[in-house]
């Protein structure tokens, strides 16, 4: 291969696609009751029904992004080894992991001045940011130079479209992105909020479906109105521990759309800290976010 394709733990591609692709990884952090956690550990499969769980049960789960001895000797490591480099980090409106990782490799460049070192924010989380890695690794696949990879990304990652909803505002509240009265009403009332991610990379409120299959139904309709040729896409779905709504979100693309290849993988823990459980996210490329 002609060049290596890093990027962190907030992508949420499940192993095997992780080591068909030959990709890094740099693993972000969680910590329950003191106690820290990777969010990636490569070769070890988790059970994350413990920890969807706990959240539950309310426990309290903190998140943090990752730092420069994370980093740094998975990038040196590569450039000492005569490797270029690709680097596709989690959203910068969501977390500092993509200033640190292009930070450090931006400092690299000078020991290292006969390597190509690209770095991109996808703008994106979970599998919209894993969606990206998956077309750059396919093209990488087809032979397309670092550059050409680079630029389609560039090209596309506003293309790349995050529509999702949540079963319990409460993680929400708790994470600042509705209010406390909002929440309790929306509770009260049934209401499950629709979500999208803009072209800045933030999480934003679109719209207030009255029931859980409303808004399910919300997300395929979203993608109805926007996706480009669907039937010829891979389209990637992600849940926070509630595989029977994934699956119904599944059959809806296949049907409504024809689409032919689906992933479905869980929301990993930092992300799912913020987001709750019963969280579902479809994935697509658009006409626009």
């Amino acid at each position: 291969m002609s060049f290596e394709i890093v990027t962190d733990s907030s992508c949420n591609l499940p192993e095997e696609m992780i080591d068909r692709y030959r990709l890094h990884i740099l693993s972000l952090m969680f910590r329950v009751s003191g106690k820290e956690y990777y969010s990636y550990e490569k070769g070890k499969i988790t059970d994350l029904k413990p920890f969807y769980t706990m959240m539950r049960n309310k426990e309290e789960i903190t998140t943090s992004l990752i730092d420069m001895n994370t980093c740094l000797p998975v990038f040196e490591e590569l450039l000492k080894n005569g490797k270029d480099i690709l680097y596709i980090g989690f959203s910068s409106a969501l977390s500092g992991t993509y200033q640190v990782g292009s930070m450090v490799l931006e400092d690299l460049k000078s020991s290292y001045p006969d390597r190509k070192i690209y770095y991109i924010d996808t703008l994106g989380a979970s599998l919209g940011e894993g969606l990206l890695v998956y077309h750059a690794a396919e093209l990488r696949r087809e032979d397309k130079s670092i550059e050409e990879v680079y630029q389609w990304l560039l090209d596309n990652r506003l293309h790349l479209c995050h529509w999702f909803t949540v079963d319990d505002l409460f993680f929400l509240k708790r994470g600042g992105r509705v209010s406390a009265s909002s929440a309790v009403l929306g509770t009260i009332l049934g209401v499950k909020p629709v979500l999208h991610m803009d072209n800045e990379g933030r999480l934003i409120l679109m719209e207030k479906a009255r029931g859980r299959k409303n808004s399910l139904d919300a997300l395929v309709n979203h993608m109805q109105e926007t996706a480009i040729n669907p039937e010829e896409q891979m389209i990637f779905i992600t849940h926070g521990d509630c595989i029977e709504d994934a699956k119904y979100v599944e059959n809806q693309v296949r049907e409504r759309m024809h689409v032919k290849d689906v992933l479905i993988n869980y929301v990993d823990p930092v992300i799912g800290a913020h987001s709750g459980p019963g969280t579902v996210a479809l994935f697509f490329l658009g006409t626009h976010r």
